[in-house]
């Protein structure tokens, strides 16, 4: 960090076959804001019918993966038997522990249109004591997210606590997700965290007088954080607790660099369990 405990990360983009992604973090000098470990923004694109996003059986380890659709649909399918469309503003949780394997794909009625997409994926660290926990899976549907305004700004408060209001969905440790559209003209001061990042989707915004440019995050440690909106601009707000040094392999990340070998090992042997009705295909171990 910076003296003044801040700095500024530009996404990267990925191309992905199908879309490009920007990725934010892991960057150079930033693996992780609070418990967040990567933070990918897709789109806004637009598929032809018969394309869209089809991402094959791939496995995880000691994470929980959450995604947040502003436009369009996934469809997530997982090893646990789940089945489930995302759609905008709902949550959808898989919490990997020991072991899962996911796909990502669309169903037909939405893939054989033109049809967006536009959305966020995050990757959350576990506390070392749940790393190794049974894998879990977890739907909230949008009408379940808190709403409300608060001085001004309407925010959605995804997962954690704060303006004294509580999301329902299930976190580890100290975590913050949140969206807020603020009016131009309008400001608001950020609820404190051990970390705080602040993605800027669309608009102009300062934050503590700084300028951030759109797809950026300004990652701080700072107590206190103003955001000032001068047009009507949406931002990302993830923060929370920092739980100590992660390795990252592929789609690996554990605080025990052997689990992740062994994960390597058994996703290339054939030993994760398999997703029933999506088994033709799979993405092997990169080399």
């Amino acid at each position: 960090m910076q003296p003044n405990h801040s700095k500024l990360l530009d996404a990267k983009e990925k191309d992905l076959g199908e879309m490009t992604v920007r990725r934010t973090i892991p960057a150079v000098g930033c693996k992780a804001i609070g418990p967040w470990v990567f933070f990918d923004h897709m789109g806004p694109v637009t598929f032809n019918a018969g394309n869209g996003v089809n991402v094959r059986p791939h496995p995880h380890i000691n994470l929980a993966t959450v995604t947040y659709l502003f436009e369009g649909e996934i469809l997530h399918r997982d090893s646990l038997g789940s089945y489930q469309p995302i759609t905008p503003g709902a949550i959808n949780l898989m919490v990997a522990g020991k072991g899962i394997v996911h796909s990502e794909r669309e169903r037909d009625e939405v893939k054989n249109q033109q049809h967006s997409l536009h959305g966020l994926q995050l990757w959350m660290a576990l506390p070392e004591e749940d790393e190794q926990m049974e894998p879990q899976f977890h739907h909230i549907d949008a009408a379940s997210i808190p709403q409300f305004n608060h001085e001004g700004t309407d925010v959605r408060l995804l997962m954690g606590h704060a303006y004294s209001q509580q999301s329902p969905v299930k976190t580890f440790s100290p975590t913050l997700f949140m969206q807020l559209d603020i009016p131009q003209g309008k400001s608001l001061t950020l609820p404190s965290n051990q970390q705080t990042g602040i993605y800027l989707i669309n608009g102009d915004v300062l934050i503590n007088q700084q300028p951030l440019a759109q797809h950026q995050m300004y990652v701080s440690e700072e107590q206190q954080i103003a955001i000032q909106a001068e047009t009507h601009c949406t931002v990302i707000v993830i923060g929370g607790d920092n739980l100590g040094k992660r390795y990252l392999d592929w789609n690996f990340v554990s605080s025990n660099p052997q689990r992740i070998e062994q994960a390597r090992n058994k996703w290339k042997n054939g030993g994760f369990p398999i997703i029933e009705d999506d088994n033709d295909e799979f993405i092997p171990l990169p080399e």
